[in-house]
């Protein structure tokens, strides 16, 4: 280990040992279901200050909050929802033991009718719409349908890890961004059960971008701004490491494009577990609050077949809404292509010229996609985003996840993957990064970086796979990219082998019929040029940015930024197992982390330190398992 991270290590131990942060307090406690006496593990504990945590396997947590009053929510799908008040004293811990009782519905008797919004009386039965059923005042299931056995056949699609480039031959690395953060709460979801996850579950950008980062606002004009950054690669002495930062600009919420919404939600059988269907509606419910009278929302179920649960309706009729997200009900087979081409019909239908036009797919993805195969659905996806109407896709469930398929729909339909593992993700998504969530400020954004192989003896893309492109890509403004949102981070990392290294690079015969030549390059001192393409929203026609880092502006004190996207990369390596991870260990990924956790008003980067010791335990326990487990 060099000298440099040595020290970082040493100042991470001393600040470890400081008994509290100044004006700080712990906040600890037991969720317990009040019937039974048994701990509720996973369980969600949210304060207004938008600080949480997830109980452990004995239903414990605990929380760092700054001194003063604060608001405190525990929940758990299937329990009622309750909120105290506590003090916290600096430099004190305050216990909050919470006793859950079981949940009870109390439904209204508005609900859907022939796609129509319509008031009811009691004793009425309704089942106009897959999922919808309301009988004598009360939710019931539809006994029509047939529940689907639950079998775990989760399924991940292998990744293939980038390696070393030889500049000679292989001078230009290009890729879409991706903004996707999926990856991240399902690998938190699988830690907080006590399993290590799979390593295909694992995708190294995805854990990156789940952070935001300090990186500055656009002000030139650009929608976004791009921030390099090098230094010493902290797993590897003898290699470097370049950090490319984008910040896409903030858009204030009384300023934002009006939205035209379609929940487009799986009730089918495979989602009537608690932490699906219950787990869905609780999120959505999260982005109705936050909707405003500009905004429409349509909810579309399928389940055998699919049905108008609601029709358009402004945010300023939040009841109607959630009177309707209330009464679903998970049954039946499922026909997912038939609910995608109805979601799609009635955002065209209904499109808001210059706004955000979505289609929000709700799915564990174990659905019969009607229209012959994962290649005709793909097809359909990129046919109907020439439409101006995206696709983002919440992801549910751990028996039988559809990953792979998730992943592919939202990338085809100019959307995001998300994964909600806990009500406090859905809060993040929904509460805390909705703008970037809902609103597109650049589409199509490519990257294409071109290494000087007088400074590069060879250079790695860390993760990213997925998201390769062809070199001739990248001037096709045919080709589809990824997309940024409104104050959304995008972060990309490079490991370099410096040119005069010794250590060797993988090679390639050398070629019959032409040579390469390299000409002296070395004078401006350029480690690498990168460009980068995008369109604007509305726009068919892209757009070209240039920038250089110079091998001298390497950095010997790097910045909180760059020590903590390494610390989720070392972590990241370490759970896929990974053939380039060095000497990276979890006591490394430890002081990187906590020595940069900066200004953490949500906790998350306190919260990654501590999925980083469940996985360091499990690590000693379990071996790594491939895709298909």
């Amino acid at each position: 280990m060099n000298t440099l991270y040595k020290t970082l290590l040493s100042l991470a131990l001393i600040l470890i040992t400081i008994p509290a942060w100044a004006q700080m307090g712990t906040l600890t406690g037991t969720f317990t279901d009040a019937k039974t006496g048994e701990p509720v593990p996973f369980a969600t504990i949210l304060t207004n200050a938008n600080v949480g945590t997830t109980t452990d396997f004995d239903g414990k947590y605990t929380l760092s909050l700054a001194a003063g009053e604060h608001k405190v929510k525990f929940s758990y799908v299937g329990y009622t929802d309750s909120t105290y008040t506590v003090t916290i004293a600096e430099g004190k811990t305050t216990t909050l033991n919470h006793l859950a009782s079981t949940q009870t519905v109390a439904l209204g008797i508005t609900t859907v009718v022939g796609g129509k919004y319509q008031k009811r009386t009691i004793g009425d039965v309704i089942a106009s719409v897959p999922g919808v059923v309301l009988r004598n005042g009360s939710r019931k299931k539809d006994k029509s349908y047939t529940p689907e056995p639950i079998q775990n056949t989760s399924n991940y699609d292998h990744i293939n890890e980038n390696s070393f480039k030889d500049p000679t031959k292989d001078p230009l690395s290009t890729l879409s961004i991706d903004v996707d953060k999926a990856s991240y709460s399902n690998v938190r979801g699988f830690l907080n059960r006590g399993q290590l996850p799979p390593i295909d579950a694992v995708r190294v950008e995805e854990l990156i971008n789940y952070f935001t980062y300090d990186y500055p606002q656009p002000t030139d004009g650009q929608p976004f701004s791009i921030t390099m950054e090098g230094s010493i690669c902290p797993w590897n002495e003898g290699h470097q490491l370049v950090m490319v930062g984008i910040q896409g600009k903030q858009v204030q919420l009384d300023t934002a494009v009006a939205s035209n919404l379609v929940f487009l939600i799986d009730v089918s059988g495979s989602m009537g577990s608690s932490n699906k269907l219950g787990l869905v509606k609780a999120g959505l419910r999260m982005l109705v609050e936050n909707l405003g009278p500009k905004d429409y929302v349509t909810i579309v179920t399928y389940a055998g077949a699919s049905g108008l649960a609601l029709p358009p309706t402004s945010g300023k009729n939040k009841d109607e809404i959630l009177a309707v997200l209330n009464i679903l009900e998970s049954g039946g087979s499922t026909a997912g292509g038939a609910g995608i081409k109805l979601a799609y019909k009635m955002a065209r239908e209904h499109f808001i010229e210059n706004g955000n036009n979505r289609v929000i797919l709700a799915t564990d993805g174990d659905f019969n996609v009607g229209v012959n195969s994962d290649g005709a659905l793909q097809r359909l996806i990129e046919s109907e985003r020439e439409s101006g109407v995206f696709l983002s896709v919440l992801g549910v469930g751990y028996d039988n996840l559809m990953d792979g398929r998730m992943n592919m729909l939202a990338e085809k339909g100019n959307g995001v993957y998300y994964y909600l593992d806990n009500e406090m993700e859905a809060n993040k998504i929904f509460v805390q990064d909705m703008r970037s969530t809902l609103f597109t400020i650049a589409k199509d954004v490519k990257i294409q970086v071109e290494f000087n192989p007088a400074l590069v003896k060879g250079y790695r893309l860390i993760g990213y796979e997925t998201r390769l492109l062809n070199d001739e890509d990248f001037d096709d403004d045919k080709k589809d990219a990824g997309e940024i949102g409104a104050g959304h981070s995008v972060t990309a990392l490079y490991e370099i082998i410096p040119a005069g290294s010794t250590e060797k690079v993988p090679d390639i015969n050398e070629l019959k019929y032409q040579k390469t030549v390299v000409t002296d390059a070395s004078a401006n001192g350029e480690m690498f040029t990168i460009k980068f393409r995008y369109k604007e929203p509305n726009e068919k026609d892209s757009k070209l940015i240039v920038k250089s880092i110079k091998g001298d502006e390497l950095n010997e004190n790097p910045s909180a930024n760059f020590r903590f996207v390494c610390a989720v990369v070392g972590f990241g390596m370490l759970l896929r197992d990974s053939s380039f991870k060095g000497d990276v260990d979890f006591k490394l990924v430890q002081s990187l982390a906590s020595n940069s956790l900066g200004v953490d008003p949500f906790g998350y980067r306190a919260e990654f330190l501590r999925l980083v010791g469940i996985a360091s335990t499990l690590s000693g326990q379990q071996k790594h398992t491939d895709a298909k487990k």
